[in-house]
């Protein structure tokens, strides 16, 4: 973890070692070893590699690490300015998120579909979550530049959709609409037949902090100079999940569609079917006719809709989400809605069937 990111953040060590005395044992011995260093600078604690650890990595794995620790890569030659280190803590954050989800990242556990002469086949919809780095569209050559400014951490592919993977941290990140259209129109041509056949569905995955940052998300204008995030129609769907426990919950959600699919039926077992002549987006109604919609995988348009619609008809709604997301969504919705929670710790017990 400490290659992939350049500097690994200290606040973030339970989350690879959910025991803090093993994980401090563990550090201590790496110290004792020369193979890891503390960098401690402008109130920020991170983990570095040293040289020897470097060559020991680029030894045994070759393949996996040398992106990463080789050349004037900044991950290799790691700067001490602040912007940059939290840049590094962010790839940090969600490569944790998704390696607690059980999406495959590193080079050598996945076919390699981001360069010259590739051949269809090579990937399929078996092999699938898979995550590639930004870094990794760089080796397609010339074609890489049309999307080198895209805020994006790269993109993740699941059997149903690509997700275009971002990380907002603690504050609404910066975001320039036509970069990102790019990037939307060059993953629908590029993943086509690789593995999706015709052009593959994109959306996006917005990660950050905790439910705090989902608010700004949701109430954000773009800024005085409108270069920050709003979520206009680079995509047609932005989720949002926080690099926490629960953020990697959802996101094994959101790249196994059958898994969410025997959710969603799970969930509207009780409400009645949906409405044709109903002018608001909604998955069901409840006893009394009000619409109900699933709104746990977080998707910003379809929030921000479903409240608009109840507003604008002047109707009453449910909302269907996570126990975590309440408190955010609560804050943020201006019509008449009842929610219906989702217990997290049941859900992972009784429908993940995890300890």
């Amino acid at each position: 973890m400490v290659a992939l990111c350049g500097e690994f953040p200290a606040d973030q060590l339970t989350r690879l070692i959910p025991s803090p005395s093993y994980g401090e044992k563990l550090i201590t011995e790496l110290k004792a070893q020369k193979l890891l260093r503390t960098h401690y600078r402008d109130h920020l604690r991170g983990y570095r590699l040293t040289g020897r650890a470097k060559q020991m990595l680029l030894a045994q794995n070759p393949e996996r690490f040398r992106d990463f620790l080789t050349g004037n890569t900044e991950t290799n030659q790691v700067r001490s300015e602040v912007t940059r280190r939290l840049r590094l803590y962010q790839k940090a954050e969600t490569y944790l998120t998704l390696l607690s989800a059980g999406i495959p990242f590193f080079a050598d556990q996945k076919p390699d579909i981001f360069r010259e002469g590739r051949e269809a086949g090579i990937l399929t919809m078996g092999n699938l979550p898979l995550f590639y780095s930004s870094r990794e569209f760089k080796h397609i050559g010339s074609e890489a530049t049309k999307i080198r400014n895209s805020r994006s951490m790269g993109v993740l592919l699941a059997p149903h959709c690509a997700y275009a993977l971002y990380n907002t941290g603690d504050h609404v990140l910066k975001w320039e609409y036509r970069t990102e259209v790019r990037l939307n129109a060059f993953l629908q041509h590029y993943l086509q037949d690789f593995p999706y056949t015709g052009h593959p569905k994109v959306r996006a995955i917005l990660t950050g902090k905790d439910m705090d940052t989902a608010y700004q998300l949701l109430t954000s204008t773009g800024g005085y100079k409108k270069s920050l995030f709003v979520a206009d129609t680079s995509y047609e769907h932005f989720h949002y999940l926080p690099n926490t426990p629960e953020g990697e919950t959802l996101l094994k959600l959101l790249v196994r569609p059958r898994l969410m699919k025997q959710l969603d039926q799970l969930l509207l077992s009780d409400l009645g079917s949906r409405q044709p002549g109903l002018p608001i987006d909604h998955d069901g109604v409840d006893a009394s006719g009000n619409p109900a919609v699933l709104a746990y995988d977080f998707d910003l348009h379809r929030i921000n809709r479903f409240n608009t619609g109840l507003n604008v008809y002047g109707r009453k709604g449910v909302m269907i989400c996570f126990d975590f997301q309440i408190p955010c969504l609560k804050r943020y919705l201006t019509a008449d809605i009842r929610f219906s929670s989702i217990d997290l710790s049941k859900l992972r017990k009784g429908f993940l069937h995890e300890p």
